[in-house]
């Protein structure tokens, strides 16, 4: 079966990259199934058939992929509008609202996400979700000054908070510096009414949920492959 659902990572990942075309400012997103679509990127960009590619990549590890793969980059200073960026997610729900942030990059993801003219997401379908926070728990990253303050903040929130660590035991590290602390709530009823509760402490730095930021969302699985649009997407 895991062999089955790598299978479909690809398929998601080469569907959306038929949406990037010449001349394109890309977003280069993380995970393992952005990654998928960064390598097809390259892939086109060998045989010629896309030029004047530039990608801005969401942490330094996709930054060393692109570059090892032969893909130009460039900053948001220099391109502070992308055309187009393909994305991984942690879970999705039927109106295209997404966790992200297992791989620890959703500061980054978000401000590109933020200045995107389209948001791609490719997703296999595990990741679908009925509400969020039903299959994983919600990152949330934060300064490490005072990070222990939050997690009774967020307990009273209803989240059982756990600190991310790395698999030698040392705290995580984003790219930024922060901690990311790791938030089960359970099934969330209201997205907005939570981000705002979290985005109001002081030394959150960002939470994992991404409102209304996909255009896009391409799923793959034993049926094949669909592609989910959002109606109320800003284009």
């Amino acid at each position: 079966m895991g062999t089955d659902f790598e299978q479909y990572k690809k398929m998601a990942a080469e569907r959306g990259v038929e949406f990037v075309e010449s001349g394109m400012v890309l977003g280069l997103g993380s995970g393992s199934t952005a990654l998928l679509a960064i390598e097809a990127i390259a892939t086109r960009m060998q045989a010629g058939k896309l030029t004047d590619i530039v990608g801005i990549p969401c942490s330094r590890s996709v930054e060393q992929a692109a570059e090892q793969l032969g893909i130009p980059l460039t900053t948001l200073e220099e391109y502070p509008t992308i055309d187009l960026t393909i994305d991984g997610a942690d879970e999705v729900d039927p109106q295209l609202n997404l966790i992200k942030g297992g791989g620890g990059a959703l500061l980054r993801e978000k401000i590109t996400a933020q200045v995107s003219r389209r948001e791609i997401i490719v997703i296999d379908e595990r990741k679908l979700s009925p509400m969020l926070g039903t299959l994983r728990g919600l990152p949330i990253e934060v300064i490490p000054f005072g990070w222990e303050t939050h997690v009774t903040y967020l307990e009273t929130l209803g989240a059982e908070v756990e600190l991310r660590r790395t698999d030698d035991g040392e705290t995580y590290l984003t790219d930024e510096g922060n901690y990311i602390l790791d938030c089960r709530f359970g099934p969330i009823h209201n997205l907005d009414l939570l981000d705002r509760r979290i985005k109001q402490r002081a030394g959150i730095v960002e939470d994992g949920l991404f409102l209304g930021l996909a255009s896009d969302v391409i799923v793959a699985g034993v049926d094949g492959i669909r592609h989910i649009e959002a109606s109320s997407f800003r284009r």
